[in-house]
C-alpha cells in the first residue's frame, strides 16, 4: 500500500512492536505474541495492504514457531506471505518450510526451502542452529550442491 499510516497509529504499531521484540528476547513468546496481536488489530482496513502486516505477522509467527504451535505458526506465516513483499522475503519461505517439514508435509516444505535457498542462498540455513538439517534435505534431493 502507498499510503503512510496516520502517525498516531504508527507510533502505537511501533511501541508494541518493540515491546513484542523485547518479551522475545527474554523467550516470552506467547506475551510478545500478544503485543504484536494487538498491532495488528491496529492497522486499518484492508490490513493486509500494509507492510506492517508482514512483518507482524512474521513476528508471531516466529514467536509460535518458538513456542512449538508449527501449525498456528504455519498459519501466520502464510498470513505473512500474503502481505506486501511477503512471498519475496526469504524468512518467510524458510519459516514455511521449516513448518511444512516439520508437520509431515516434506515435499511442500522442500518447496518453500528451495525458493529461500533461490532468493538468499545458504545464509539462512547456517544461520539458524537447525539450517543444516534443512539445507541437507535439499542436498539429499539433489536440488542443492
Amino acid at each position: 500500500m502507498e499510503n503512510q499510516l496516520p502517525d498516531d497509529i504508527y507510533e502505537k504499531i511501533h511501541e508494541l512492536s518493540e515491546a513484542g521484540n523485547n518479551l522475545c528476547e527474554v523467550n516470552e513468546f506467547s506475551r510478545a505474541v500478544d503485543q504484536w496481536t494487538k498491532a495488528l488489530t491496529l492497522l486499518p482496513e484492508p490490513k493486509v495492504e500494509w507492510e506492517a502486516y508482514t512483518w507482524l505477522s512474521a513476528s508471531v509467527g516466529d514467536a509460535q514457531y518458538q513456542l512449538g504451535h508449527i501449525k498456528i505458526a504455519l498459519e501466520s506465516f502464510f498470513d505473512a506471505l500474503n502481505g506486501p513483499a511477503g512471498t519475496e522475503n526469504p524468512y518467510i519461505l524458510y519459516r514455511l518450510g521449516q513448518c511444512h517439514t516439520l508437520l509431515d508435509m516434506t515435499d511442500k516444505g522442500v518447496e518453500f526451502l528451495l525458493k529461500t535457498y533461490m532468493l538468499d542462498g545458504d545464509s539462512l540455513f547456517h544461520d539458524d542452529p537447525e539450517g543444516l538439517s534443512y539445507l541437507k534435505l535439499l542436498q539429499d534431493r539433489k536440488l542443492v550442491i
